[in-house]
C-alpha cells in the first residue's frame, strides 16, 4: 500500500495546486491592469461588467452593447464634478484635435450663410490657395453630391472637408460672375491651427517713446508657447516697450503651456502654480530664471469666459506682482484632469488633482457633485446678478484672505479677480442694436458686402486705410435695409445713438474678411473699454 500512498498524495497535491492556481489567475485575469503615464491602472470587473456581459449573452432579443455601454459611462461620469467627461471612440479624435498644433483639411475658414457654405478666407499655403480656391466661393457640391441646404451644420461641413493627409474630396463651387459651377479636386494637407490670433503695436506717449505690443491668445494648444514666443519678439523687434497679454474668452487647454509662458516673465525660483489630489502627489512648478521678459511693464487681460491654463497664467502674474490683471472675474476652472485610455478606443478625462495659485489660492468655483446643470448656469447667473456691470455685485464664495507676493489682498473661491475690474458699457447698446447683432445681421451683412466689393476692397493692404474708405463709403442705409428685409424695423432714434457701435463692429468684420484676423483686431481693440484702460495704465503708473 505505501508503494502507491505517495504517489496518489501527489497527485491531489498537483491537482488541488492546479484548481488553486486557475482560480487565482481567473481573479487576476478579471482585474484587466494598464499603465497610464508610467502609473498603473486596474479596472476590476464590476456588477456593471456583469450585467452588460449577462445582456448580452441572455437577452431576447439582440442588442448594441458597445452603444450601451457607452450611456452606462457618461451616466456614471456625470455624477462626479462637471469637468470629468467620458469620450467615446466615435469622438475621442475630434476632442483631442481641439488641442492639437495641426489637422488634416483643405484650408479655408467657412460660414454658412442661407443654408449655403462660404468660404471667408483660403489659408495661406493650404491645399485650397494652389488650386486655385478664392475668398467668397460658395461650395455647393463634395464628392458629385448636393451640399446645400437646412441640414448643413459646422460639424458636417467638418466631416466632409476633413479627412487623412493625401487624400482627395472634390467640391464644386458657385463664384461670383459665373453661372457654371466650377469643379476642384482637392489633396488634403495639413493645416496648422494657431493660438495666436494677432499681435500688433499700440502707440502710447510718443513723447516718452511708449510702444506697447498686444498680444491675443486664443487657447494653450501644443504650440501656443512658441507662437507667443515668436510674437514677442516680433514685437520687441518692433520696440514695444510694454506689453498687454489678451486672454479673454480662452477656454484653457495644456497647463505645460500656460506654464512655459508665465516662466519668461518670473524671477527664479517664483512660484507658477501648484497642484494636488487624494492620489495625486504635490506638484510645484516655478520659474528658472531665464525668462526674457522679466522687466518689461505687463497688464493681462481677462473675462468671465477665461478659464483653465488662462486663470494659472493670470493668477501667476497677480500672486507674484508681476503684472495689472485687468478685466473681469475668470471663470473658476481649476480641476486637472487625466485622459485615461480604454482597450475600445474610447477614454474618460477623469478629474485626479486641483490648481492653486501661488498664493494658496483654488481657482475652482464651487460645485456639488453630480449637479452640472446648476454648474453651467453660473455664468447666467452672473450676468443677471449684475457681475458683468459691476464689482460690486461680485460674489466670491471664500472669504480667506490671500496675500501676493509683496503682501497685497486677493481673493480665492472661485477665479481670478482683476485689480482693475471694467465692468460691460451698454452707454450705446439700443433694443434695434441688440437686435441685429444677436441675430448676426451684422455678420452676414459684413460678408455679403464683402463679397459685392471684394475686388475694390482687397486693393487695400492694411487696416488703416481699408477702414478710411469705409469710413467713406457710408454703407450705413445699405445696412438698415438689410436688417429691414430681415424683420427688424428701424428706429432712427436708437440707430443714431448706437451708430458709433454699430459702424465699428461692421467695418471689423468687413475687414476682417479681407485682411484676417490681423487687420480686425487692431481696429477693434482700438475702442475697445478694456484695452483703452490697459493702455492708460501702461502709460501712466509704475510698475
Amino acid at each position: 500500500m505505501k508503494k502507491y500512498v505517495f504517489p496518489t498524495l501527489t497527485i491531489v497535491c498537483l491537482l488541488i495546486g492546479f484548481l488553486v492556481g486557475n482560480a487565482v489567475s481567473n481573479k487576476v485575469n478579471a482585474q484587466r491592469f494598464y499603465i497610464q503615464n508610467g502609473m498603473l491602472f486596474q479596472q476590476p470587473e464590476s456588477k456593471v461588467d456583469q450585467l452588460l456581459q449577462l445582456m448580452n449573452q441572455a437577452y431576447v432579443d439582440p442588442i448594441n452593447v458597445d452603444s450601451i455601454t457607452d450611456e452606462v459611462m457618461m451616466e456614471v461620469v456625470k455624477r462626479l464634478d462637471p469637468h470629468s467627461a467620458y469620450i467615446p471612440k466615435e469622438d475621442l479624435e475630434m476632442v483631442n484635435s481641439e488641442l492639437s498644433a495641426s489637422f488634416s483639411g483643405i484650408g479655408v475658414q467657412f460660414s454658412i450663410q442661407n443654408d449655403t457654405v462660404q468660404v471667408v478666407s483660403v489659408i495661406s499655403g493650404g491645399p485650397s490657395e494652389g488650386i486655385g480656391v478664392l475668398a467668397g466661393d460658395k461650395i455647393v457640391m463634395v464628392n458629385d453630391s448636393n451640399f446645400t441646404g437646412k441640414t448643413i451644420t459646422n460639424e458636417r461641413v467638418m466631416h466632409a472637408l476633413r479627412g487623412p493627409k493625401g487624400t482627395e474630396v472634390k467640391i464644386g463651387v458657385m463664384r461670383s460672375g459665373t453661372t457654371e459651377i466650377l469643379p476642384f479636386t482637392i489633396t488634403r494637407g495639413e493645416i496648422p491651427i494657431h493660438s495666436v490670433d494677432a499681435k500688433f503695436i499700440i502707440e502710447g506717449d510718443e513723447a516718452k517713446g511708449e510702444r506697447i505690443g498686444f498680444v491675443r491668445v486664443n487657447r494653450f494648444g501644443e504650440n501656443t508657447y512658441d507662437e507667443f514666443i515668436a510674437a514677442m519678439a516680433s514685437l520687441k523687434g518692433q520696440g514695444a516697450t510694454a506689453y498687454i497679454v489678451d486672454l479673454r474668452e480662452n477656454s484653457g487647454g495644456f497647463m505645460d503651456q500656460a506654464i512655459k509662458m508665465a516662466n519668461e516673465f518670473l524671477g527664479k525660483g517664483d512660484m507658477i502654480v501648484y497642484s494636488e489630489g487624494r492620489s495625486y502627489p504635490r506638484y510645484e512648478a516655478r520659474a528658472n530664471g531665464a525668462g526674457r521678459f522679466q522687466r518689461e511693464k505687463l497688464v493681462v487681460l481677462i473675462d468671465n469666459f477665461s478659464a483653465s491654463a488662462s486663470e494659472i497664467f493670470a493668477g501667476a502674474m497677480q500672486d507674484n506682482d508681476r503684472a495689472i490683471i485687468v478685466g473681469r472675474r475668470s471663470f473658476g476652472k481649476g480641476l486637472v484632469q487625466q485622459q485615461i485610455p480604454f482597450a475600445d478606443g474610447s477614454a474618460v478625462r477623469l478629474t485626479v488633482a486641483r490648481y492653486y495659485t501661488p498664493s494658496g489660492r483654488s481657482i475652482q468655483k464651487p460645485y456639488k457633485m453630480g449637479e452640472g446643470e446648476d454648474y453651467a448656469m453660473d455664468l447666467i447667473n452672473r450676468f443677471e446678478h449684475g457681475e458683468f456691470y459691476s464689482a460690486d455685485s461680485v460674489q466670491i464664495a471664500d472669504s480667506t484672505v490671500y496675500l501676493t507676493k509683496n503682501g497685497r489682498v486677493v481673493r480665492g473661491g472661485g477665479g481670478i479677480m482683476p485689480d482693475v475690474f471694467v465692468g460691460r458699457d451698454t452707454t450705446l447698446y439700443t433694443p434695434y442694436f441688440n437686435q441685429v447683432v444677436n441675430r448676426a445681421y451684422t455678420y452676414q451683412f459684413a460678408y455679403q458686402y464683402t463679397d459685392r466689393h471684394r475686388k475694390e476692397l482687397s486693393k487695400y493692404k492694411d487696416w488703416q486705410s481699408l477702414e478710411k474708405h469705409l469710413l467713406k463709403a457710408n454703407w450705413l442705409d445699405e445696412f438698415v435695409a438689410f436688417a429691414q428685409k430681415k424683420g427688424v424695423e428701424p428706429n432712427p432714434e436708437q440707430l443714431a445713438k448706437s451708430k458709433p457701435l454699430l459702424v465699428r463692429l461692421v467695418n471689423a468684420y468687413i475687414v476682417r474678411n479681407i485682411l484676417n484676423d490681423e487687420g480686425f483686431f487692431p481696429l477693434f481693440e482700438r475702442d475697445d473699454d478694456v484695452t483703452i484702460k490697459a493702455v492708460e495704465h501702461l502709460t501712466t503708473s509704475p510698475q
